[in-house]
């Protein structure tokens, strides 16, 4: 093969790796995208049922304001049962739920 064949081959093997590089970073802002939206599908998920969870609690949580609802948490969380009870997860986190309060 002469020279000119040479750097003709040279030259399309640039261009198609460059090709194959543009494609994979698609490829990679693709899953990207797709990363961020399963992780806002999830917190929003967890976000929804934690709020059920909590408002299955509450006395009529509808008249409650945001504030006063952040009242009860604030108060809540500060009791040392509550500060014994996320030790116990944070220690023993493969028990069971039931398992933390004795």
């Amino acid at each position: 093969m002469n020279q000119k064949g040479k750097l003709e081959k040279i030259n399309k093997d640039i261009e198609d790796t460059e090709n194959r590089l543009r494609r994979a970073e698609q490829e990679e802002k693709i899953l990207q995208h797709q990363l961020k939206t399963l992780n806002r599908k999830e917190r929003t998920h967890r976000l929804c049922t934690r709020g059920a969870m909590l408002e299955s609690y509450l006395p009529q949580p509808e008249i409650l304001t945001d504030e006063q609802v952040n009242f009860i948490l604030k108060t809540l969380f500060n009791s040392s049962n509550v500060s014994q009870i996320f030790d116990k997860i944070s220690l023993k986190n493969q028990r069971k739920p039931e398992e933390y309060i004795e």
